[in-house]
């Protein structure tokens, strides 16, 4: 079903941030104190790392996620009251009360406002930007400080005043809010601001100038794939040549370009953004839709007969490329591997590879040094049988034996080796490839990116460093010897060439299989870093809850970058784990939307309101998913919203033998949504990593892989109404061993530990629709976030905590009209 028409874009938005004026340090509010609670804080000394701390980064940008220097960011205590703030006297206050008096225009991006107000406040913003810099003074301006009229202040007034995060901030308009930002949360606020919107690009002259590089290779068709060399979900800036050839900017989704048409073939959660991004010269694939393929492998397949496929060797698996060449191969097609990526070729202001530092992930954080996981790995190398025929009773020979595995999934070698990096946003990885021989470890890295601690720790490890380059070299000089090396499926294709086939072995991810299993350490971090983070949710919740119910007009943009500020408070915080998702009405229909700050929509109480955000904390990577609704849900918002609680009570709450897989449970999250004839079309939930990726492997619901205990997985299923709203709940779960009252063939009985502790708003439940024990365990877990998360706030956040005990109190559902149509309010 095609979209309707977006709506026009808003006029540029102003800031309409609260300013607060400079404080001494002795009146400055204390900030909130980090989780010191006595359940918290008993093993809080041996997870905290003292030398070398790394702090976050002031910055999100794609490019650089952290930072050696601390930021200065603080928020103005919850409690203090503005009602004396002055006004600066060169900025006039502006009222942004509407004229029906329902509703207070601010705080939001300043929608509805005319546009010379647009313009007006765009310049107060630019001056005060040009003030807090004295040494890039602007004359002939209306500020406070002109070249002919002298300074102001006297000399030790505007040193003080040197530090940006320090200066003095105006009183703009109408403030309401008393959570302030200050420091760098304004600077980064206003760099987003300031930022150009990304435009459409028009591709033709793109993609004229591939055909012209496909016809001397004498191609049909050409594959740009949206992933790395590395097989990486989420890739570094200059590795994005799907996003740059085709513009079109979702994490999946393979662009196919032939003689005379371009085609983009992606799943179910990104058509609609794929619509919206692409410009006329593409055709959309919707892959998995009703009678169309399944990916885009199965698209290529059925459409070549006779026909040369290009691709770069090095952006597709080894899994995938013998897969698809065999299937080209019966429609007399084969696969070509341009010694070049054709788009590399093309693309002229491509971004350099990151030279961002790597660090050390310790021993606290992981539960296990990286020596013994290297062993343990050599162990696995030497127990694999040497690849010789199964009727061959001759004894193998050292060609035929195992000496080594190579490893390019960049998450296998940051948890193997206790590292991390910055060159992917939102996952601390490094671009690397990594040899582990039965006497010797090879690290291919670029040398920019370790410096002298990194290399002492690497001769600790017995690691010997080469040139990122080097790899090729490597394998064509075949350097480490007689015998076999073992590579995973997932493993890039080119690298499969340079062995060929009688040097290698392909066998499943030992090292995916390691990580998916947290010890206790890893576990208890994870407990730790959702606590934290429910913390963060919770003092969200409780601003976003308040300023919608005062009458502001905050817009789905302001929503996440506010939960985000609220993270950065909290202990052990690097970074997001992906692009916060926050959609109000339509775009919660869209499973991965995520809002921008020129066509960000304005968050409405007709429909519901969809978060799904995660933080990177040293001591684990969160996900988490929450949907609510800020005035009177419809009926049928209400009945979607229960069956998909119902769904996520019962993965929840699951109990199986051992042995069973995340495939085998997928039906207890849909059953009650296919009760009423509804469903959703992505996975139900995803291995999650403990700071690594946000999406790990090899289990997850909806995949034949046996879950064990130490698995962490998701719980999100949802339910999405095209073109008008969209429901998610997800929480973090872990597996764990669990006793029953039988105990049928002994202790083989798991199920799951939840994580997340974020409450779930009951006022779009229908208590008739659940069963006795799942509204029991509703009010659970509600009371249960109560008492977990109300030591945290208790003395920092009374707004917060005041929210927490309403949500944790509540009754389910809510009073619907009554004789003559009269309502109550819910709040």
């Amino acid at each position: 079903m095609a979209p309707p028409p977006p709506p026009p874009p808003p006029p540029p938005p102003p800031l309409c941030l609260p300013f607060s004026l400079k404080r001494s340090k002795s009146s400055r509010p204390t900030p909130p104190r980090s989780l010191t609670a006595p359940s918290y804080a008993e093993k809080s000394d041996r997870y905290t790392h003292q030398s070398n701390e790394l702090s976050r980064s002031g910055s999100l940008s794609s490019d650089r996620t952290l930072t050696s220097r601390a930021e200065n960011l603080t928020f103005i205590s919850d409690t203090e009251a503005y009602d004396n703030v002055p006004n600066i006297a060169s900025v006039k206050a502006t009222n942004l009360q509407r004229s029906d008096s329902k509703k207070t225009w601010g705080y939001g991006w300043g929608t509805g406002k005319k546009e010379k107000e647009v313009v007006k406040e765009k310049e107060v913003i630019r001056e005060i930007r040009e003030r807090d810099l004295p040494e890039k003074p602007k004359s002939g301006s209306n500020s406070r400080e002109s070249p002919s009229q002298g300074p102001s202040r006297n000399s030790s007034q505007r040193s003080k005043q040197s530090s940006r995060s320090a200066a003095l901030r105006p009183f703009i308009g109408r403030n309401d809010s008393s959570s302030t930002l200050v420091g760098s949360a304004f600077d980064r606020k206003l760099a987003d601001a300031n930022a150009p919107i990304k435009e459409k690009p028009d591709t033709f002259d793109r993609l004229e100038d591939l055909r012209k590089l496909m016809q001397k290779d004498q191609l049909d068709y050409y594959v740009v794939p949206s992933e790395d060399a590395h097989g990486s979900e989420y890739v570094a800036p200059s590795d994005k040549r799907r996003e740059w050839i085709s513009g079109f900017t979702g994490s999946a989704g393979q662009a196919i370009v032939s003689k005379t048409q371009a085609y983009l073939v992606t799943d179910s959660r990104y058509w609609l953004q794929a619509q919206k991004e692409l410009d006329e010269n593409w055709h959309l694939i919707t892959a998995g839709a009703p009678e169309a393929p399944r990916d885009w492998i199965e698209w290529l397949t059925d459409r070549a007969k006779d026909s040369r496929i290009g691709i770069d060797a090095r952006m597709i698996t080894h899994e995938k490329a013998s897969s698809l060449s065999m299937q080209l191969t019966a429609k007399g097609s084969k696969l070509i591997y341009p010694p070049q990526n054709l788009v590399d070729l093309l693309w002229k202001d491509k971004p350099q590879r990151s030279k961002e530092s790597i660090f050390i992930q310790p021993r606290e954080f992981t539960g296990k040094d990286a020596t013994a996981k290297i062993a343990e790995l050599r162990e696995w190398i030497q127990a694999q049988p040497a690849a010789t025929l199964s009727y061959s009773k001759v004894s193998p020979t050292p060609a035929q034996m195992h000496v080594g595995t190579l490893i390019s999934s960049l998450a296998s070698i940051a948890y193997l080796l206790n590292l991390r990096g910055q060159d992917i946003p939102y996952n601390p990885v490094f671009l690397a490839y990594l040899y582990i021989g039965l006497d010797k470890v090879i690290l291919f890295i670029e040398s920019a990116k370790v410096d002298d601690e990194i290399s002492k720790y690497l001769q600790g490890l017995n690691v010997e460093k080469r040139d990122y380059n080097d790899i090729w070299t490597f394998l064509r000089r075949r350097e480490w010897g007689e015998g076999k090396v073992i590579i995973s499926p997932q493993t890039s294709y080119a690298i499969s060439l340079m062995l060929t086939h009688l040097r290698y072995t392909v066998l499943p991810s030992y090292i995916d299989e390691m990580k998916a299993v947290k010890n206790e350490v890893e576990i208890e971090g994870l407990r730790r870093a959702y606590l934290r983070d429910g913390v963060a949710f919770v003092r969200w919740f409780a601003w976003l809850d308040q300023k919608l119910q005062q009458g502001y007009e905050i817009t789905e943009y302001e929503a996440g970058y506010r939960l985000t500020e609220f993270r950065r408070h909290q202990k052990h915080f690097m970074d997001l784990a992906y692009e916060n998702i926050s959609a109000s009405g339509p775009n919660a229909a869209l499973p991965h939307y995520s809002p921008t700050r020129a066509t960000a929509r304005v968050i409405d109480r007709d429909t519901p309101y969809l978060n799904d955000s995660g933080g990177q904390y040293r001591d684990g990577t969160c996900d988490t998913t929450r949907t609510v609704h800020f005035g009177r849900p419809s009926d049928e918002q209400c009945e979607a919203f229960t069956r998909v609680l119902q769904g996520h009570i019962a993965i929840d709450g699951a109990i199986f033998p051992e042995g069973t897989t995340g495939k085998g449970l997928d039906v207890l999250a849909r059953r009650a949504l296919w009760q009423d004839g509804m469903n959703y079309m992505h996975g139900t939930g995803h291995g999650v990593g403990s700071y690594l990726n946000v999406h790990e492997g090899p289990h997850g619901f909806g995949i034949d892989v046996p879950l064990v205990p130490g698995n962490v997985i998701t719980n999100e299923p949802g339910y999405y109404n095209a073109g008008k709203w969209g429901i998610r709940i997800e929480s973090a779960l872990v597996v764990r061993r669990v006793t029953t009252k039988r105990e049928f063939n002994g202790d083989i009985w798991l199920g799951f530990e939840r994580l997340t502790c974020v409450p779930i708003q009951t006022k779009m439940v229908k208590d008739s629709m659940l069963t006795k024990e799942e509204k029991a365990w509703l009010k659970e877990h509600n009371k249960r976030c109560y008492q977990r998360l109300e030591p945290y706030l208790k003395d920092t956040d009374s707004r917060a905590l005041k929210w927490l005990k309403r949500e944790s109190e509540r009754g389910i559902g809510f009073a619907r009209a009554g004789p003559g149509g009269l309502t109550i309010d819910w709040d």
